[in-house]
């Protein structure tokens, strides 16, 4: 939220002033004690805001909307200042499916005013969606944007946050330390409590693992730094986290093919050995009863992967089935998520703690809603996820995940071209 909550119109009385100071403070009930009575457009601002810091979002969104329409239509900056909360607390409800160009209308607005601390605001609001629906590429774009400006402590924290988790999303391991200390840095500044611990999780999680590294019989778990190394090596990567086959700078993404993947990762858990015609076709179709059409697709679906993986491997046929056989002595690496299932990436979303809508996470995901409520479905009735509220105002939720990272399962997490 906007450090100070600066959304009154000048000149500010003494209780609006001494309100958007202790929201600069995070003393969200101390702001809210002296605007608590008013319902002034300068006040109902305030107190969304507050609301918002105390975690009120619905309440906050009212709040901030009953503002905006109180300011006069000469109040243009007072109304950006609202737009740019609204868009915060629209983001902590995971509310991802509004078009962002009122966002960026207020940014403009902001700017043409001299009120860059605020444009500076939007400009991260949009940067950091963007992180979280996925869009990397226009994420590390609205997040240089800020480049070269200066930052209060709070907002700086957060910018440094959002570059670290960007540089972690394209595993970009070093970058991410970099931007996390500055983070802490900046956080010791700003004093926000809930901003130093939010700073010294991200730093936390770094450290945790990953991946698995799947062997024969075994399994061993991997940091970041590890998963980062093996995909920069030579090695044959299957990497069932990300969905696809990487070799050096080569990255071959399967995630919306997932025959091919699953021949893959098959082939690949069974290299140096082969695979058994009758398991690629279980693993592959999700059928224990093979019959001719699916031993004739099988054929097809090899030769669609044989041609993908060309420049790194072959794909041979024996007398039982087929064989990985990668070029140049290649080694062949299987990761798999530190988590089993197949929706974990839908898990590692609902673990960030905040609630999300059906429609966000059917957005995270690239996938259509329908698909989405299906795994929910599945989910809940292992106990996994949990739904608040009834119809429109449905949320999901899930349990923090402790002991590993979720940041290679989280949309998108691919490096940045």
């Amino acid at each position: 939220m906007s450090p100070g909550g600066g959304v009154a119109s000048a000149p500010m009385d003494s209780l609006i002033a001494a309100s958007a100071r202790a929201l600069a403070a995070g003393d969200a009930l101390g702001a809210l004690k002296r605007v608590a009575l008013r319902d002034d457009p300068p006040a109902l601002a305030l107190r969304g805001i507050a609301m918002a810091q105390l975690g009120e979002h619905p309440r906050a969104r009212e709040l901030l909307r009953r503002a905006a329409r109180g300011f006069g239509t000469h109040e243009e900056l007072a109304r950006a200042r609202c737009v740019v909360a609204e868009a915060e607390v629209a983001m902590a409800m995971r509310d991802l499916g509004g078009s962002p160009r009122a966002l960026a209308a207020a940014a403009a607005t902001l700017e043409a005013h001299d009120d860059l601390a605020n444009a500076l605001q939007a400009r991260l609001i949009a940067a950091r969606r963007l992180l979280l629906l996925g869009r990397l590429d226009e994420a590390a774009a609205a997040l240089a944007l800020l480049d070269g400006h200066a930052l209060s402590p709070p907002l700086a924290a957060v910018a440094h946050l959002t570059a670290a988790e960007l540089a972690l999303r394209s595993l970009r391991v070093g970058p991410a330390r970099a931007s996390l200390a500055r983070a802490h840095e900046a956080a010791g500044r700003a004093r926000v409590p809930a901003l130093a611990a939010e700073v010294e999780e991200a730093q936390a999680a770094l450290d945790r693992p990953a991946a698995r590294r799947l062997f024969p019989g075994g399994e061993t778990s991997l940091g970041l730094d590890e998963v980062a190394a093996l995909l920069a090596s030579d090695a044959l990567v299957v990497d069932a986290c990300r969905r696809g086959v990487g070799a050096g700078d080569a990255w071959r993404p399967l995630a919306r093919r997932p025959v091919l993947f699953a021949l893959a990762r098959a082939l690949a858990e069974a290299w140096p050995g082969d695979v058994e015609r009758e398991a690629l076709i279980a693993s592959a179709f999700n059928t224990r009863h093979p019959d001719e059409t699916l031993r004739a697709r099988l054929r097809v679906e090899i030769g669609r992967l044989r041609a993908l993986v060309a420049a790194e491997a072959g794909i041979e046929a024996t007398a039982r089935g087929f064989a990985l056989k990668p070029r140049d002595g290649r080694e062949v690496v299987v990761l798999a998520p530190p988590i089993d299932g197949d929706q974990a990436s839908l898990v590692a979303l609902l673990s960030d703690g905040a609630a999300w809508s059906t429609s966000a996470l059917a957005l995270a995901l690239g996938a259509s809603q329908r698909t989405v409520q299906r795994a929910l479905a599945e989910l809940e009735s292992e106990g996994r996820v949990r739904a608040i509220g009834r119809a429109r105002a449905q949320r999901w939720l899930a349990p923090p995940l402790a002991g590993f990272t979720t940041i290679l399962l989280l949309p998108a997490a691919l490096p940045i071209e």
